[in-house]
């Protein structure tokens, strides 16, 4: 099977969490025998500040970490479409992608293009920005993937497309996963995420800046987008700022620490129950303790006080933290717990799965499916 996808980008994670899972799904459809393709913007902002953050040499990392994988980096607004989509048979297109790129993939299809063509939503815009998504004409897309029940249902039930899947992100588990050889872990906790604006500025001081000064605990923060007042806060909490760090080195950074900690922006908590971030399933990959802030796990995805624990306030963090770090059969037995989870449910591999049953339901070949496996 011939596949293109069209993304923000691939080769850059740099604030874009989207790319983690994106590289497993081409990924796994690769090891799987298929043709895939893929198109990003040559002057995406993700990679323009990936460059500037990291140097040129972030990006032949990205090739030596993923040789599969060779992006195009194209200009959206010249890419001949009849030339890339011609002989295609599926096309995945990214929510965050422009949506002139998006109508023109649509209008192509309308045309007489013969592949499926679906379009796949990891943002929580289709709530919080409603009126500019429903200005996004998908009526020639046969499908939306969503990445949780309630952004599925918000297509359907407002029109934007009359079929939608829910189709969770999941773990990369070729990339994400326990070292082969088992490292001692040198210091208590990590943190990987992105201050950003104000989605949860307060939360990431109440649940793991004064935690971590209260417990002395030996702890790492890494991420972008971190205002000068809150390395302040880090430094006077005796927290190490790693800066940007590469998400194919996150397993490494996990194994050097004991546990982490799952802090999601407001949107997730108020909005967006059942979605958790793609961070989730990562660190359970790679068999580190995670303490997570509440959130609403409507759709079972994982088991909490057995995947991981769930902190009900800045005081219950503090207390878990605490008792994470002196028990170490604790550590164990949680780490297990959510690394088995994962790998029975929540691979890239899991999502190819799906992605294929899917297919089926649109009435596509199912002897285009997996090759090798």
């Amino acid at each position: 099977m011939r596949v293109a996808i069209f993304c923000h980008s691939l080769i850059s994670d740099w604030n874009h969490g989207n790319a983690h899972f994106l590289r497993g799904i081409a990924t796994e459809l690769i090891a799987r025998g298929h043709d895939v393709a893929t198109y990003e913007p040559a002057d995406g902002w993700s990679l323009t500040h990936l460059l500037a953050d990291a140097g040129p040499m972030a990006i032949t990392r990205f090739y030596q970490a993923f040789p599969m994988l060779c992006p195009h980096l194209v200009d959206f607004d010249r890419l001949a479409l009849e030339e890339v989509l011609g002989d295609v048979d599926l096309v995945l297109v990214h929510e965050w992608n422009p949506p002139a790129l998006i109508e023109r993939i649509g209008r192509h299809r309308a045309r007489g293009g013969r592949y499926t063509l679906l379009f796949h939503d990891t943002h929580h815009r289709s709530l919080t920005d409603a009126e500019a998504m429903s200005r996004i004409n998908l009526d020639a897309y046969d499908g939306v993937l969503a990445f949780g029940d309630v952004i599925r249902e918000r297509y359907v039930s407002l029109g934007w497309n009359r079929r939608a899947w829910t189709w969770h992100e999941a773990a990369d588990a070729r990339t994400f996963a326990p070292p082969l050889t088992p490292i001692s872990p040198e210091r208590d906790l990590i943190w990987i995420g992105n201050w950003g604006d104000d989605e949860r500025s307060a939360e990431l001081r109440s649940h793991l800046i004064e935690p971590v000064r209260d417990l002395e605990l030996r702890a790492t923060v890494h991420g972008v987008r971190y205002p000068d007042e809150a390395l302040r806060e880090l430094e006077a909490a005796g927290i190490s700022f790693g800066g940007w760090i590469a998400n194919y080195d996150a397993p490494a950074a996990y194994a050097r620490h004991r546990m982490t900690v799952h802090i999601p922006r407001r949107p997730y908590v108020e909005a967006l129950p059942g979605i958790p971030t793609i961070r989730v399933f990562e660190a359970l990959a790679c068999g580190i303790p995670l303490v997570s802030m509440p959130w609403a796990d409507v759709e079972e995805l994982f088991t909490p006080g057995f995947d991981f624990l769930i902190a009900s306030d800045a005081g219950d963090m503090r207390e878990k933290l605490k008792t994470l770090r002196d028990d170490a059969d604790l550590r164990a037995a949680i780490a297990a717990h959510g690394i088995d989870t994962i790998r029975r449910r929540h691979t890239c591999g899991h999502r190819v799965d799906e992605l294929f049953a899917i297919l089926r339901q649109l009435g596509q070949d199912s002897r285009q499916e997996a090759v090798t496996s």
